[in-house]
């Protein structure tokens, strides 16, 4: 017996995947659908164009791609869309991928959402094994909401939050720093957080995918935001990390975890260990890089042998590259990358 499981774990390390620079990459980011319910104004265009629903992975393909990725090492997975709720099915991928948890291979499920129909769901993601999610939300001002979400219904988001908590999960908030409609409500923000035992993070606009706006006029650094909230509360550095790349303070005044997730200003590559599927099975070794594999044709030509599949992972991960290449100089630019927020996940 003891052989057999030494054997396993050898196994096991051998397989977990390292790319070109040496990172280990344990944690995936798996984009359910593109479909949104909200029209955030630095995410997609008002009118945006989504993917027909056969181009899509099933909620079966979708599992036996976590699956593969737990298989090759990895201990975090994350559910993304677009917004992950609104895909038809995604409870069952929820309790499927959650059987990793329960044996103990995986270490974390999480999911991104608007929130919007967390209210719905927060007890059976609860009863599926995730105790953490993010929520992403830019402002507390209703009106500012209904603004940058084009339509969206703070209530429902605050009603979310709150039925998540008094089920047991972590809520986690995300706020894009937007310099012309929330720089102002920021502290306010975090504030609201830290009295109700919340972590949140700030993150810059990326450019990803085209949309109406001038990101020149979105763009708000988030040194720029330190400098200002250092003038008021005591930023003490932390250890603390959740996987991602939030880099994260402790609050004095308040008590709470601040994160500041800073693609332009500050990159934060050096220590890389994630990657990202699209909801077409297309893997993505770098958020604002097009390196990319497909998976699709691994999974649905080889139905019931996913070597195939794992090959594949792994001869992807050989492309990841060293950074990305996000920049906002000028107004006008092109975006750093062509596809939406909502096609790789968040």
């Amino acid at each position: 017996m003891t052989l057999i499981i030494n054997a396993q774990h050898a196994t096991a390390v051998r397989d977990r995947l390292v790319d070109p620079f040496g990172r280990a990459i344990d944690y995936v980011r798996v984009s359910v659908t593109d479909r949104c319910d909200l029209r955030c104004v630095y995410c997609m265009a008002e009118r945006q164009t989504f993917l027909p629903k056969a181009e899509l992975l099933t909620i079966e393909e979708l599992d036996r791609l976590c699956t593969a990725f737990v298989d090759l090492g990895a201990r975090r997975i994350r559910l993304t869309g677009g917004e992950p709720l609104v895909r038809r099915g995604f409870m069952d991928l929820v309790q499927g991928v959650g059987r990793h948890l329960r044996s103990g291979r995986l270490e974390e499920l999480t999911l991104t959402t608007n929130g919007t129909l967390l209210a719905d769901h927060a007890e059976g993601l609860f009863r599926a094994s995730v105790r953490r999610v993010n929520v992403s939300i830019d402002t507390l001002n209703p009106d500012a909401y209904r603004r940058i979400t084009r339509g969206g219904d703070l209530g429902k988001v605050l009603a979310g939050i709150e039925a998540a908590r008094a089920i047991g999960l972590r809520i986690k908030l995300n706020a894009v720093a937007l310099r012309d409609d929330n720089a102002d409500e920021l502290p306010d923000m975090i504030r609201w957080a830290h009295e109700r035992d919340i972590d949140i993070s700030l993150i810059e606009t990326m450019p990803l995918g085209e949309i109406e706006a001038d990101r020149m006029d979105q763009y708000l650094s988030l040194a720029e935001v330190r400098r200002g909230l250092e003038q008021t509360w005591t930023l003490t550095p932390v250890a603390h990390r959740t996987g991602g790349p939030s880099r994260y303070v402790r609050v004095a005044e308040t008590g709470g975890l601040l994160g500041f997730i800073t693609p332009l200003s500050h990159m934060f590559c050096e220590s890389c260990n994630r990657v990202r599927v699209t909801c077409t099975g297309r893997l993505y070794l770098c958020l604002g890089q097009d390196h990319a594999v497909d998976l699709r044709d691994a999974l649905r030509d080889h139905p019931d042998d996913d070597r195939p599949l794992r090959a594949a992972i792994r001869s992807g991960i050989g492309l990841k590259p060293e950074g990305h290449d996000f920049r906002i100089e000028r107004r006008g630019a092109a975006p750093a990358v062509a596809r939406p927020m909502s096609m790789t996940g968040g």
